[in-house]
């Protein structure tokens, strides 16, 4: 009696047979991790900045002379502003332009101007408070009259205690509330305001304001344009190659890349050289203000280019270059596709 064959336990699968090995199953995620990427990332960056440096370092002169144009257009509005602020100085604050000047009553005493000076100088957009007495009025009108002698024959001190008022800021309307208030106090006689000259210094300081800025918003469109033609140059000069990188599947910010990093480049050499040239330019201007000012017995001088104002300017440098260069290479991408 033959024994029973047992069926498969898969019918398709042959009696005998060998048992196929079942593939292993595949790893889903077989790319790069994190940490390769941005190696590869700083890398590529790396490369380009070393590339950039390289190729301005093959043209030094002319390097040199594209960072110097661009320092002088950088120079200009800065310096500018800078001899602004030193004017500003010169006369001891603009803001004393618009002093409000308190005549007290002439039964005012010392203690009393002086009680009113210490309050005024606590309230709210009052920068200083000064008190000048009756009899020091006196002396220095006498003194800048040239009536010294004729004064002296005067039974009475006719001048009043004055509190001459400083404001923070120049504002037509907070000066006539400022001036209102002041009149309000008591021993007060009279509050004068030259609101005139305070509307003509206004308009002096604006239009300063706006040459400044007229003139930066020009100078800064010059400095896009001269980056921008360079980068221009180097695009043209690189045009093979870049279309082989693009052929072979570079991507356009692999293109871009370069010259960002050079256009930074300019950027920051113009920088550096305009803060050279402001601070030389301030120092060669500040011999010949010492003599002035020490004819009229004043130790007034230039100051030179504060810390935060140099390293702005740098740092506006950098990025008006990086700006033009990603303008000039955004203009042209679309023409460096391979032939």
């Amino acid at each position: 009696m033959s024994a029973t064959r047992m069926p498969p336990p898969n019918p398709s699968e042959r009696v005998g047979a060998a048992r196929k090995q079942q593939p292993e199953p595949q790893n889903q995620d077989d790319g790069p991790d994190f940490r390769t990427l941005l190696h590869a990332w700083l890398e590529s960056h790396r490369a380009s900045l070393v590339d950039s440096l390289l190729r301005l370092g093959r043209q030094p002169i002319g390097s040199f002379f594209t960072c110097l144009v661009m320092a002088i257009a950088l120079s200009l509005p800065m310096g500018l502003s800078l001899l602004l602020s030193n004017v500003e100085r010169l006369g001891g604050s603009w803001q004393r332009a618009a002093q409000i000047s308190l005549y007290l009553q002439m039964d005012a005493t010392d203690k009393d101007g002086e009680a009113m000076r210490d309050n005024i100088a606590t309230m709210p957009g009052v920068a200083d408070a000064e008190w000048i007495s009756r009899q020091r009025a006196l002396d220095e009108f006498q003194q800048q009259s040239g009536l010294g002698q004729a004064l002296k024959e005067l039974p009475d001190n006719p001048l009043p205690g004055v509190v001459l008022v400083t404001p923070n800021e120049i504002d037509k309307a907070a000066l006539e509330a400022l001036r209102q208030a002041l009149s309000e106090l008591p021993k007060v006689q009279q509050a004068q305001l030259d609101l005139v000259w305070v509307e003509r210094l206004t308009a002096i300081l604006g239009l300063g304001d706006r040459f400044v800025f007229g003139l930066t918003v020009l100078l800064v469109l010059a400095l896009l344009l001269v980056i921008g033609n360079t980068i221009r140059l180097h695009i043209e000069n690189r045009r093979t190659e870049i279309e082989v990188i693009k052929l072979v599947g570079g991507t356009d910010s692999y293109v871009r890349r370069p010259f960002l990093y050079m256009g930074a480049l300019y950027g920051l050499g113009a920088g550096l050289l305009a803060w050279l040239v402001l601070a030389f330019g301030l120092d060669w201007l500040n011999q010949a203000v010492v003599r002035l000012a020490g004819l009229y017995n004043s130790d007034f001088a230039l100051a030179g280019v504060p810390l935060d104002d140099g390293l702005s300017l740098l740092l506006g440098a950098v990025f008006l270059g990086y700006i033009g260069a990603w303008l000039a290479v955004a203009r042209h991408l679309r023409e460096l596709a391979p032939r």
